[in-house]
């Protein structure tokens, strides 16, 4: 089972889902969860399908003292860049807690915020602390909700199955049909070499 960093005291963690992909927003969460807190089920987003993923987000929201999910969408990401969307989009999770933690434990190597706050970048935090764990699991189940909602605008890409990212179908799909409002332009090397191998 996954630690909890500080049994002690309040420890809030942070991860996001999306960041890859080629459409759609990147989504960031926060959650604190009581100390003490146990739940074996709960693992990196990525190593859960999509039931076991459904539940235990119904399950953390339940047991958590607070969390908060956040999105930023292709537009403001071809504005600001990914990486400064993924900075925005924790900074908004975390400033949305209704309690303030002692300490916020981020999976990753790098973070940037212009506030005054206890902060911890953890390389492959989401395998090593429940509540980085917790978080991947919000984000990533809110952004697929996200992505089945843009999917009924646009169907030709799948994204009901792909998410938005550079799956072999998906790729064919931008080839074929081109990008449409929901994709991230500023991605557009990517795109040159993702036609190059179709």
């Amino acid at each position: 089972m996954l630690s909890l960093f500080d049994n002690k005291k309040l420890v809030c963690g942070v991860d996001e889902a999306g960041r890859g992909s080629l459409a759609g927003p990147v989504t960031a969460a926060a959650v604190i969860l009581p100390k003490n807190y146990k739940n074996s089920l709960i693992k990196d987003s990525k190593k859960l399908n999509q039931d076991q993923r459904t539940r235990l987000y119904n399950e953390i929201k339940k047991d958590c003292i607070s969390y908060s999910i956040m999105s930023i969408d292709s537009k403001k990401i071809d504005k600001i860049n990914i990486l400064n969307s993924t900075y925005l989009a924790m900074n908004f999770a975390i400033e949305n807690l209704d309690v303030k933690p002692y300490k916020i434990i981020i999976d990753g190597n790098r973070f940037k915020t212009n506030k005054k706050i206890n902060f911890e970048c953890i390389v492959g935090g989401d395998d090593k602390y429940l509540s980085i764990a917790a978080a991947s699991i919000l984000a990533k189940v809110k952004r697929d909700e996200i992505m089945y909602e843009l999917h009924t605008l646009f169907p030709i890409y799948d994204w009901k199955n792909n998410k938005g990212y550079g799956t072999i179908n998906h790729r064919e799909m931008i080839s074929k049909h081109g990008l449409c409002r929901f994709h991230r332009k500023t991605f557009k090397i990517k795109y040159k070499l993702l036609k190059l191998t179709i």
